[in-house]
């Protein structure tokens, strides 16, 4: 259109929009910062703080920086083009492996905890687990913005993450299964995202899933290094998780360090395991992913109230009305005693559950629409139920997860 134009960011995002010009072959490209956030506050907030305020990166008012942004002519550097050096670390090494430690926590090609080196003999072993070729592309993944490329990566770069992750060779094909679907275990969003997925089928025993006592825990090898292995290749091989360009949680989410491997306890559900649901066959390996804000116990929602006689499936049904579920909808993630209190109260399938949950017919679209400050609560949310845990007493957990893909997994063996 030939008109001058200059993006507005708060300053916060400096660093990443400084790599998204640099994606975009305009390293020196002008944006205008300005103090944020802006969302919730008051006009008069906003022009003494924004509009009359200062850019907290030069100091200068903000509005005459802006003029200027958009008069002044460009100079000979500002039209340089140039572009960011992908840095996928190196091939091979030969320090010590201290030293190797050292560089991986310099370099950020790790979730900060220590890793298991990725020797050739260990690669070489995790290989052996999948009939597909080393160099084969798994997938394609970015942080979910443009300030992180899309990367490609390979088998071999899943094998490599996943030895680092200490994962044993058996779990190889669930992380190639998640892998290759290019979903993110760490979002770039600034609310935190967190990832998870459910896994149903024989390989839960198979490969050591824990789904009884402490299933949404860190208390099993094969869930914490599927999850860590996944987390470790949306890092290493689709660039995410770097805080301040394609990480920005403002206060950030605990559920980010090896996100959620649950295994579904089908042997003591009343229901069919969530992969039927999905339209797989029963004993079928299949792995579910999620995303969403995460989940907490049902005891921190005002609705449950504890006393002698509960009535957990109106429980699930208020807290269901009070999410914000438009976006990632309600999960609710029941205990067998609970799923069974919901199965004796006349709710014998999932499916009856949810209609009388929602208010929706089996099959029904969720509306569109609906957000924290329209006053419609949950509107269209979908809802979603997953058995797993021990049966030692009667917990559960909610929050906003919504599942996106279904993958078999026994087509990456």
């Amino acid at each position: 259109m030939k008109k001058p134009a200059v993006p507005v960011v708060m300053h916060d995002f400096a660093a990443q929009q400084k790599e998204v010009a640099f994606n975009l072959g305009m390293p020196n490209f002008r944006i205008q910062y300005f103090r944020g956030p802006v969302w919730g506050k008051t006009n008069e907030q906003i022009r003494k703080q924004v509009m009359e305020g200062g850019n907290p990166i030069t100091g200068r008012p903000v509005m005459q920086e802006l003029v200027e942004n958009l008069t002044r002519p460009l100079a000979a550097e500002e039209r340089r083009t140039g572009e960011v050096k992908k840095d996928l670390g190196p091939g091979t090494y030969t320090g010590t492996p201290e030293e190797l430690q050292k560089l991986f926590l310099e370099k950020r090609y790790t979730d900060f905890l220590p890793v298991e080196l990725p020797t050739e003999e260990k690669v070489a072993e995790m290989l052996k687990s999948t009939s597909r070729e080393p160099g084969e592309v798994l997938g394609r993944m970015n942080p979910g913005s443009e300030a992180g490329e899309t990367w490609t990566y390979t088998v071999k770069t899943a094998a490599i993450n996943a030895v680092m992750a200490g994962a044993a060779p058996e779990y190889f094909p669930v992380i190639l299964a998640l892998g290759s679907t290019g979903m993110t275990a760490v979002n770039v969003s600034d609310n935190g995202f967190m990832a998870g997925a459910v896994i149903n089928g024989e390989i839960r025993d198979e490969i050591g899933l824990n789904y009884e006592e402490g299933a949404v825990g860190p208390y099993a090898h094969a869930n914490t290094t599927i999850g860590r292995a996944w987390s470790l290749l949306s890092i290493n091989g689709g660039n995410c998780g770097k805080v301040g360009t394609t990480y920005m949680g403002t206060i950030g989410n605990p559920m980010n360090l090896i996100g959620i491997i649950m295994a579904e306890n089908e042997e003591k559900s009343p229901f069919r395991p969530l992969s039927v649901r999905r339209g797989f066959r029963k004993g079928e390996n299949v792995v579910t992913l999620f995303m969403g804000w995460g989940i907490l116990s049902a005891k921190n929602w005002a609705a449950t109230v504890w006393g002698p006689n509960m009535n957990y499936p109106e429980i699930i049904k208020e807290i269901y009305g009070t999410q914000d579920g438009w976006l990632f909808g309600t999960c609710a993630v029941l205990s067998p005693p609970i799923a069974n209190f919901v199965r004796d109260a006349g709710y014998d399938t999932v499916e009856k559950f949810t209609e009388w949950v929602t208010g929706r017919p089996p099959g029904a679209k969720p509306a569109v629409g609906g957000n924290l400050n329209s006053g419609i609560r949950n509107a269209g949310g979908t809802f979603t139920v997953i058995v797993t845990g021990g049966s030692n007493n009667n917990y559960f957990s909610m929050g906003g997860m919504v599942p996106s893909r279904s993958v078999q997994i026994d087509e990456w063996r």
